[in-house]
C-alpha cells in the first residue's frame, strides 16, 4: 500500500490564494462577524471529504466513476456524465482563474508586469508541470512554502496583541444579510471545494489498493480530520491578523496592501512575504484543479486515467487555458479571486447532492455506505448551501 498523503494534498488544495485572500478581505471588512461562516464550511468539509474518501476506498474507483453505475439507464448515464462535465469544468475554471490571479498578484508585487502576463506564464508554467509527470515534487515544496506562510500569520497574531474580547464579542453576534451573503458564499466556496471530492475519491482509490478496507478508512478519516482542520485553523488565523490590521481602521485592504497585516512581525519585507505565499499557494491550487477535472471526466466518459493519456492531458489543459483567460481579461484582481470562491459555492450543492446519492445506492459500498448520522449531517450541508444560494438570487431583485 502506497503512503497515503490525500488528506494533506486536500487541505494543500483550498489553502489557496483564493482562502488567503478571502479570509483576509472577510476579517478586514467584517472582522469576526463571519466566524460562524469558516467553522460551518471546515465541519462541511470535513463530512463530503469523509464520504469522498470512504467511497474510494470501498470501491477503488473515483467519484465520477461511481456515479455512472448508480443506474444501467444509458440516458441516465449519459446525463450523469454531462452533469459532471458541466459541474465540475464550470467550477473548476472559475476556481482555476482564481488561482492563476492570485498568484499573479504575488509574482507582481516583484516584478509589475501586470496580472495578465503573469497569469499567461504561470498557465504555462503548471501546464509544463503536469505533463512532465512530476508535479508532486514540485507541490511538496509549495506546500512547504504555504506552511512557511501560515507559521507567520500565527507568529503574527500573537506578536501584535490580538483583542480577543472584541474578537469573541463579534463571533457571538454573527452576520447574514444583503451585505454579507457574497462573503460568506465565497468562505463556503474557498474551503469546501468540489472539485476535492474527486480528487480525494481518485486518490484514495489509488492509495489504498489491497488493503483491509476498515483499517483504510479509519486512517484516512484520522489523516483528513487533522489535516483540514488545522487548514481550518489557518485561515482563521489569517482572519484574525487582517481584522487587527484593518477592521474599524482608516485604512482599507485591496490587492496592493495584503501584506500590511504581516508588518507587526516583518516590518518593510511584509508585502514581499506576503506574495511570495500568494506565489505559492496559486501555483499549488493551479495544478491540483485541472488534474482533479482530468480525474472526473475521464472517469465519467469511462477514459484511461492515466497522466500521460491524450484525454487526460486535453482535459487539463483546457482547463489552464481557461483559467489563464478568464484571468487576463482585466477583471480587478481580488474581485476575480471572490468570484471564483462564491461561483464554488453555488456550484457546491450539485456535486455534494450527487455524492449523497451514491453513498446510499451503491451496492459495493456494502457496510460502508452512509449511515443515519452522514445522510443527515450530508443533507443538513447541502441544504444550507442551497438556501444561502436562493437567498442570494432573491436578494438581487
Amino acid at each position: 500500500m502506497a503512503k497515503d498523503k490525500s488528506g494533506y494534498i486536500i487541505a494543500a488544495a483550498f489553502i489557496g490564494p483564493g482562502t488567503v485572500t478571502t479570509a483576509s478581505i472577510a476579517g478586514a471588512n467584517f472582522g469576526f462577524h463571519l466566524v460562524w461562516a469558516l467553522l460551518f464550511s471546515i465541519t462541511a468539509t470535513m463530512v463530503l471529504q469523509d464520504m469522498a474518501a470512504r467511497l474510494g476506498i470501498a470501491t477503488g474507483q473515483g467519484l465520477a466513476t461511481n456515479l455512472k453505475e448508480i443506474s444501467q439507464n444509458p440516458v441516465l448515464r449519459l446525463l450523469f456524465s454531462l452533469l459532471i462535465v458541466a459541474a465540475v469544468g464550470i467550477g473548476n475554471a472559475a476556481y482555476e482563474s482564481g488561482n492563476l490571479t492570485g498568484a499573479a498578484i504575488g509574482l507582481d508585487a516583484f516584478f509589475a508586469i501586470g496580472t495578465g502576463n503573469w497569469a499567461i506564464i504561470l498557465g504555462a508554467i503548471s501546464a509544463l508541470l503536469l505533463w512532465s509527470g512530476k508535479y508532486k515534487v514540485i507541490e511538496s515544496v509549495l506546500v512547504v512554502l504555504v506552511i512557511a506562510m501560515a507559521i507567520v500569520f500565527f507568529v503574527t497574531l500573537f506578536a501584535a496583541g490580538p483583542e480577543w474580547t472584541a474578537m469573541f464579542s463579534q463571533a457571538a453576534t454573527p452576520q447574514l444579510n444583503t451585505s454579507t451573503i457574497n462573503m460568506v458564499l465565497a468562505l463556503i466556496g474557498t474551503t469546501i471545494v468540489p472539485y476535492n471530492l474527486f480528487l480525494h475519491a481518485s486518490l484514495t482509490a489509488q492509495n489504498y489498493i489491497g488493503a483491509d478496507k476498515a483499517e483504510a478508512i479509519a486512517a484516512s478519516r484520522k489523516q483528513s480530520v487533522f489535516a483540514i482542520g488545522f487548514g481550518g485553523l489557518i485561515t482563521l488565523v489569517v482572519m484574525a491578523t487582517a481584522m487587527m490590521a484593518f477592521f474599524n481602521q482608516a485604512a482599507s485592504m485591496d490587492a496592493a496592501n495584503m501584506g500590511k497585516q504581516l508588518e507587526p512581525v516583518l516590518g518593510e519585507w511584509a508585502q514581499w512575504f506576503f506574495a511570495a505565499g500568494l506565489f505559492a499557494a496559486g501555483l499549488t491550487s493551479s495544478i491540483t484543479a485541472p488534474l482533479a477535472a482530468s480525474y472526473a471526466v475521464c472517469g465519467a466518459f469511462n477514459w484511461p486515467q492515466d497522466m500521460q493519456g491524450k484525454a487526460f492531458r486535453s482535459i487539463w489543459l483546457a482547463i489552464i487555458v481557461t483559467g489563464v483567460v478568464i484571468a487576463g481579461m482585466g477583471f480587478k484582481p481580488l474581485s476575480a479571486i471572490m468570484f471564483a470562491q462564491a461561483a464554488n459555492g453555488l456550484l457546491l450543492p450539485i456535486v455534494a447532492i450527487f455524492l449523497l446519492v451514491v453513498m446510499n445506492r451503491n451496492a459495493t459500498l456494502g457496510e460502508f455506505k452512509n449511515g443515519t448520522t452522514s445522510n443527515v449531517l450530508g443533507a443538513l450541508v447541502v441544504g444550507f448551501v442551497v438556501c444561502l444560494g436562493v437567498y442570494k438570487l432573491y436578494s438581487l431583485f
